[in-house]
């Protein structure tokens, strides 16, 4: 069998044309969604993603603004740019781009970001608030990996989803978002022995541990879900993903593809997490 592409540029695209109407909605009424980004420090993916967002900002009609630092920052200095930020009417949305030199306490700088711009859904406040499932900012590569289930037709109730990874951006809170959804829920992770025997299980898995080609055919059961949020280079420096796609297509019913999976999906999340803090100050100043 062969799998179903899971497209997220084609399934990005829905959702940033619905976002389009949003903003023009908000324009209306006075409001520019405003994205700030804060870069410190010269680390080329950041770099690419940083550019990627803007674009994506300036195609959508919403007001991008780059801060860029050296690494000679000062985490005081840091702080106070992020208090500005907190209190620019113009601004909404406030990223603060991982991973940060190693002098920075990144705890501390994410618990700065004002809980009503934190669209990355990294802030405790939000992250509580996800736990109890309550409506917040969702941090976006867990969110975009639900859009991409969700337009996909996958009925996720009653599934046993297994993900691979526990990082607080990616794993702890894609599995909280699975199981809000009704699925039985599984955390695997680089401690867990005899892997295979976990995500073998799986009818849906989501991997996100960024070693390239970790997850082979030997490792999922015919028909699974393979959701691929792992993002690496190969032997010969082409992109590729955690799960190794030449064979596990051959075996799953679904899977996405790296690049053109949950890649784009992220970026359109951060826009939907923006627009929709400038419509909740909208309503609030009402």
């Amino acid at each position: 069998m062969s799998s179903v592409l899971i497209n997220g540029n084609e399934i990005g695209k829905v959702i940033r044309n619905n976002l389009q109407t949003r903003i023009e909605d908000l324009k209306k009424q006075g409001v520019v969604p405003g994205l700030a980004v804060v870069l410190v420090g010269d680390n080329a993916a950041s770099k690419t993603y940083v550019t990627n967002k803007q674009k994506t900002c300036e195609s959508l009609g919403m007001h991008s603004r780059l801060l860029s630092f050296t690494s000679s920052l000062s985490q005081e200095e840091l702080m106070t740019t992020i208090h500005d930020l907190n209190t620019d009417e113009s601004i909404h949305g406030i990223l603060v781009q991982l991973p940060l030199p190693k002098h920075f306490d990144e705890s501390l700088i994410l618990s700065a970001i004002s809980p009503d711009k934190d669209v990355d859904g990294f802030h405790p406040n939000n992250v509580g608030k996800m736990l109890l499932g309550q409506e917040t900012f969702l941090p976006c590569t867990p969110f975009g990996v639900m859009k991409l289930l969700e337009h996909s037709g996958i009925e996720i109730a009653g599934k046993h989803a297994v993900v691979v990874g526990r990082s607080n951006i990616v794993g702890k809170p894609m599995g909280q978002l699975l199981l809000q959804k009704d699925a039985t829920v599984t955390y695997a992770h680089s401690k867990t022995p005899d892997l295979g025997s976990i995500t073998r299980q799986a009818d849906i898995l989501v991997v996100a541990v960024g070693i390239a080609k970790l997850i082979q055919a030997e490792h999922i059961k015919d028909g699974a879900i393979v959701i691929d949020v792992g993002m690496n280079r190969d032997e010969n420096n082409k992109l590729c993903g955690d799960v190794d796609f030449a064979s596990v297509s051959q075996k799953a019913s679904f899977i996405t593809p790296v690049p053109g999976g949950v890649g784009p999906m992220t970026i359109t999340m951060l826009m939907e997490n923006t627009i929709q803090s400038a419509e909740n100050k909208l309503r609030q100043d009402k």
